[in-house]
């Protein structure tokens, strides 16, 4: 194999890179990217609204085309075609192996056309542009209170802007940790001033008089908060468009295997493709073999080596057993939880104590362990951790 192509400059994306060179691979390596920036780490983006930049392996010897975005790939000439070319409308090029790892994109809101000072957070730009925004005293109404919506309100009311949080379920965090835990983060959010509705959705937002700029948020029960700006976190969509008539097979991210290699329509994999981090949607062991894209940072780094190996052995390809695992800072709480609580159907709780700030919740799916979540109890994440490794290399084909 002499040429590699890496599409997708972000965590997973540069982490197979250094993988393929630490396993051997000497020959033309490149990386491309959509964002303008050299790669970034993104938790920081909601959790602290701060740029983090990754580090680059010193010898990983890339070229990198930065501020280019993938808009087409031809699996039978083996060309990926990239927009914003110096000599044509778009350029090609060519590939003997290819990774997959574009990611994920921002859900965008299906209703009107938004005002000004609305925006959506999944890149540096889009935080630089929001951080401009959050002085102290404004208004901020976040649309969302999963992970990132969550986080985004916590940081903001840390920086003194007043905030309040809409939600469609009756919890926060509830589809991905369970109403127990989604009560807990709910008087987390009330404690510390937040003013949250839930069971409620957003149904027009408003300019304020003789402006173009958000001056309301009308709820669907016809409660009516002003705001000075909005933030949406409806989620994130697998960033698989230019995919689209490649012959590769998608639905919720690009599938493949076990192995990390890319299925094509028929359900065989397609020679000299892998993919990895948000953008893979893999039969999940622990979710009883349904497949999912999880979106998260450990499963980005865990990839990398499996799928550097599958490209480099396609003869003898390793399968991924990374465990899933997932963490969250809310008001000086730190959540840490392992496997797929969001797969359950019954939620114990061990321990959840409001005072002294401790959660030690587990899942299960059919009376089998599926995830645990702890705060200030993350010393206890490693047996169950222990007890869900052997699941992991069920359904490997």
């Amino acid at each position: 194999m002499r040429r590699i192509v890496v599409v997708g400059a972000s965590l997973a994306g540069l982490r197979t890179a250094e993988a393929l060179r630490a396993q051997g691979f000497a020959g033309e390596l490149t990386l491309v990217g959509d964002e303008p920036h050299m790669p970034y780490d993104r938790p920081p983006l909601s959790k602290e609204l701060r740029i983090a930049p990754l580090d680059v392996a010193e010898d990983l010897d890339a070229r990198w085309l930065i501020g280019r975005r993938a808009v087409g790939l031809d699996i039978g000439r083996r060309t990926v075609a990239l927009e914003g070319g110096d000599t044509a409308a778009y350029d090609e090029i060519g590939y003997d192996g290819l990774v997959i790892a574009t990611g994920t994109a921002a859900r965008q809101w299906p209703g009107q056309p938004l005002p000004q000072g609305v925006f959506t957070l999944r890149g540096l730009d889009d935080t630089l542009a929001l951080r401009a925004e959050l002085t102290e005293g404004r208004r901020l109404v976040v649309v969302g209170a999963g992970f990132l919506g969550s986080e985004l309100a916590a940081a903001a009311r840390e920086l003194g802007l007043e905030v309040t949080l809409i939600e469609a379920a009756e919890q926060p965090l509830q589809r991905a940790a369970g109403s127990q835990v989604g009560a807990y983060v709910a008087e987390l959010h009330r404690a510390a001033g937040i003013a949250l509705h839930t069971g409620c959705t957003v149904r027009e937002f408003r300019t304020a008089p003789g402006t173009d700029r958000i001056g309301s948020v009308t709820l669907d029960d016809g409660t009516s908060l002003p705001a000075d700006l909005a933030v949406l976190a409806l989620g994130a969509e697998p960033a698989t468009g230019w995919l689209a008539g490649s012959g590769l097979r998608l639905g919720g991210g690009v599938h493949a295997d076990a192995y990390l290699r890319v299925l094509r329509a028929d359900g065989v994999p397609e020679p000299g493709i892998v993919a990895a981090g948000d953008v893979v949607n893999l039969p999940q062991p622990l979710a009883g073999g349904a497949r999912l894209a999880l979106g998260h940072w450990a499963d980005a780094v865990e990839h990398a080596g499996t799928a550097a190996y599958s490209l480099l052995n396609p003869a003898d390809p390793r399968p991924h057993q990374g465990i899933p695992s997932f963490w969250s800072d809310l008001h000086g709480v730190k959540f840490r939880s392992v496997g797929l609580p969001a797969a359950a159907d019954e939620v114990r709780v061990v321990e959840l104590d409001v005072a002294s700030r401790r959660v030690e919740v587990t899942y299960h799916f059919r009376g089998r362990l599926v995830g645990a979540l702890t705060a200030r109890r993350t010393g206890r994440l490693a047996a169950y951790r222990q007890e869900l490794a052997p699941r992991v290399g069920e359904f490997v084909n």
